[in-house]
This record gives structure tokens, sequence and C-alpha cells, in this order.
């Protein structure tokens, strides 16, 4: 298995006495209100899914992630910065070096040791990790949304936030525990945040017949209009798992994150958590973590030659496809034939088949995952 980035898996989270201290105490603290996903950022920097990071960002290491691509304090990458926003009325209230509540849902689900606030430029934040500033980008709306004052500092859990999809949620320490059991050294991570079409299954069962262990690892959180909804994705990859592949092979689990659609810089991010689970190696495929035409096409692939050292290995796949000739899954290099003969796998064509209330053939998906989604009145995202 990999070595956690920085070198171990932070652990954040309050348990027994110290817990129920720090609940009593937090009745009594200046309180600051979440949105589920920066509450969710917090349970995933306690639980080690954000090593090494401890908390949320200082200005020094917000600085240095913008320009540099590293924290400051464990000289190792990072991308996207991972950050707490407050308005200036309630910044000016809070005194650096006190305990601040957090809170989601009217509940206190963190403590954050406050040591900074900073003001950000968020053009240059949108400029840094979107290579754009255009608001028609998803990412960059929700980022202009934020407040105008950043908070930094370590964070304690001390409750989880609330998930209807509890059952398929994993710690590092856990995902390490199974791998270990299951005696596999290497491991493929799988980031979607689709219904799987012939295509993953093809990326994944390619990666997984020279590696131990697969870990499939879906986005569970906000996600931009039109995309399929969480137990839609979750659903169809159980059917997929359960019919066609072996037992004992594949590891499925969520990954609390809001998406940001940063293409490139959201590789890196999605490598490093993944090796954070244990996996030595992660699939990457055309157009990953993008959004309309922002990136090219291998964007995504491509940068990591600016990261050589990053303790996980990137497996890239080029573009898929159907071919009717050869009467299976193709790509340029090893099917001769033109156009008319393909079938395009994309999460675009497959979203406007069901929009149209289609069906995809089974060359594009399964029958069984195509049940799971026509099962629900509308699967997309509002």
């Amino acid at each position: 298995m990999s070595v956690p980035h920085g070198g171990r898996l932070v652990d954040r989270v309050l348990k027994g006495k110290p817990r129920e201290k720090a609940q009593k105490d937090a009745a009594l603290m200046p309180a600051v209100s979440l949105d589920e996903e920066v509450a969710k950022d917090a349970q995933n920097i306690a639980q080690g899914i954000y090593s090494p990071l401890e908390g949320f960002l200082l200005q020094e290491d917000y600085e240095r992630v913008l320009h540099e691509r590293r924290l400051s304090f464990k000289d190792v990458y990072w991308t996207i910065p991972i950050v707490l926003d407050v308005t200036k009325d309630r910044a000016a209230q809070l005194k650096e070096g006190e305990d601040i509540a957090l809170t989601c849902n009217n509940r206190t689900v963190a403590v954050l040791h406050l040591e900074e606030k900073y003001p950000y430029d968020k053009k240059e934040f949108a400029r840094r990790v979107f290579k754009t500033v255009d608001p028609s980008h998803p990412g960059v709306a929700s980022l202009y949304s934020k407040k105008e004052i950043l908070l930094g500092g370590k964070i304690d859990l001390l409750e989880e936030v609330e998930s209807a999809y509890k059952r398929y949620a994993l710690t590092p320490r856990q995902t390490r525990a199974i791998f270990k059991e299951r005696g596999w050294k290497t491991v493929v991570g799988f980031q979607t945040r689709n219904v799987p079409h012939l295509n993953h299954e093809f990326l994944q069962k390619t990666a997984l017949s020279f590696l131990d262990g697969l870990f499939i690892n879906p986005v569970i959180g906000k996600k931009k209009k039109g995309d399929f909804r969480d137990e839609i994705i979750l659903e169809s990859y159980r059917v997929l798992i359960d019919r066609y592949y072996p037992k004992e092979s594949v590891v499925l689990a969520i990954l609390p994150w809001e998406m940001r659609y940063a293409g490139p810089m959201e590789a890196i991010h999605h490598a490093i958590i993944r090796k954070n689970f244990g996996c030595t190696h992660h699939i990457f495929g055309r157009d990953h973590a993008g959004v309309g035409s922002f990136y090219r096409p291998y964007e995504a692939q491509e940068v990591f030659d600016q990261f050589p050292d990053l303790g996980i290995t990137p497996i890239f796949f080029r573009e898929f496809f159907y071919c009717k000739k050869c009467q299976g899954v193709m790509n340029e290099k090893i099917c001769p034939h033109g156009a008319q003969d393909r079938i395009v796998f994309s999460g675009t064509k497959v979203r406007s088949i069901f929009t149209r209330g289609e069906t995809p053939p089974k060359e594009l998906m399964r029958p069984e995952v195509v049940e799971v989604i026509k099962k629900y009145p509308n699967p997309f995202v509002e």
C-alpha cells in the first residue's frame, strides 16, 4: 500500500472523555455555522482523507498552494485550497487564539482552534485553481458565492456530518485495514461522479487485470445541474459490482466532496486523496474532473508531468469506444474501423439518452444498470 501523503494519517476525531469535554465547552464558545460541504471538508480533515492537513489552511499555506502547489508545513504537493469562509462582520467578532464551535444543521460538528483570519482574492483563487475567472464554470460560480474572510487553524471533529449513505462510508484507516486483510499490495483507485457505462467497466477491469484490487470511490456531495443523483450512482455501481466483478476484488466507498470541476488541479487532489486511502495507482481517463470546454481533453493527464514524485502511480487511458465490427470495447491504437462503426462512450451522451426517455444500447451500458436508472422518474440533479 501507499504511504499516506506527508508520511502519516491525520486523526483529529475526538472520542471518549476528550469528546465529552469538548462538547460541553463548545456550548460556551462563539459559533460559526457551516454548510454541509464545508462541514464535509472538516470531517475529511479529521479522518485523514486530506492528510497531512490538520485544519483549514493558514494564509501562508493558502498562498503557497495557489502559487507553488505545495504546503509550507510539510513541503508536499497540494493543489486545492481547503478553506473556511465567513463574512467580514462575523470575522470581526472572532479573536485569533480562541476556540470556535463549528455547527451544521444545528449540531456542533467540530471545534476550530482559530489561528488566523485573512482576506483573499477570489479571482486569483479562480485563475490559479480553475484556470478561468468565468462564472459560467460551476466551480468558479461556487467560489464567487463564498464570503469575504477565511479562517485558518486546526480542527477537532466531534460529530460526523449526517449522511444517507453511511453504509458506504469508510475512513482511510478502515480501507487500509480491508486492503491488508485481503492481501492487496497494489490497489487502483477510480474516481467517479457518474453512473457506470461499459467504458468505465473496461477501464477498471483492465487495471484490475494486473493489480491486486480495485477501489471505486464515487463523489457524494454537491454537483452541477444535470449530473446523476448520488443514490442512483451508488445503486447502479452496487448492481454492477455484484453481477459483473469477482467477489473480493472490489471495495466501494463514498468520498464526501463537493466537485470543483477543476480539471488538472482536481486530478492531482484526487490522486492525493486515494493515496491516503491506501491506493498505489489511480485511473485517469479523458477530461478527468473537467466541465464544458474549459480544459483540453487530456490536460488532467498531462499535468502529472509537473508532479513527478507524488507517491501514487497514475494510469492513463485514451478514449475508448464500442466497435460494431470488432464487437468489443476498443481504442484507436487497436481498432482500424471508422467512426461509422463506433459507439462513443460519453457521460453527456448517456444523460442525453435518458433525458429523451430512451434506453441506451447494451453496447453502451449494462441492462441491469439501465434498470436501476429507469426506476427513478428524474435521475438528475436539478
